[in-house]
């Protein structure tokens, strides 16, 4: 009986923890938006020039990026995903899932876990995000990536 009180603390406990504080983050140039919690991507870089995103680090080694681009060889989801992950030896994708309007790809590379989430919006744009965190913080970023990927949205 204390299992099953155990999992729902520890479900309880990872969702307050992506819930607690959150930023909305909105890029003026392309419109992706992007929710995620404050307190552990605390550390804004620096924006590129062109305005096409953001990432944040946190105190622990993560980060997390938000951009968009031009979907400039007009690759349906499933051309875009099979393109994306031929890492030519670079990474490893361990998980992949393609719907009609998004594609997910995660795995590992230099000894980080990188989750990748792409949508694609109106006038062929693609609103991406990537979180990439070491393996050793697995039990603290896996629960994020899931609320944090879904908030990906875009016009």
């Amino acid at each position: 009986m204390l299992r099953p009180v155990l999992v729902a603390l520890t479900v309880a406990l990872a969702s307050s923890y992506v819930l607690a504080d959150p930023l909305t983050y909105r890029n003026d140039r392309f419109g992706t938006t992007l929710t995620f919690p404050a307190e552990v991507f605390s550390q804004p870089m620096e924006p590129p020039a062109n305005g096409d995103g953001m990432t944040w680090l946190s105190a622990d080694g993560a980060s997390l990026s938000a951009y968009a681009s031009y979907n400039a060889l007009m690759l349906s989801p499933r051309a875009f995903a099979d393109q994306a992950s031929q890492g030519n030896g670079r990474f490893e994708v361990t998980y992949r899932r393609v719907a009609d309007r998004w594609v997910v790809l995660s795995g590992y590379e230099d000894g980080d876990i990188f989750y990748y989430r792409f949508e694609f919006g109106a006038d062929d744009v693609i609103h991406s995000m990537l979180l990439r965190y070491p393996t050793a913080l697995r039990e603290r970023y896996d629960p994020l990536t899931g609320p944090i990927g879904r908030s990906l949205d875009g016009p």
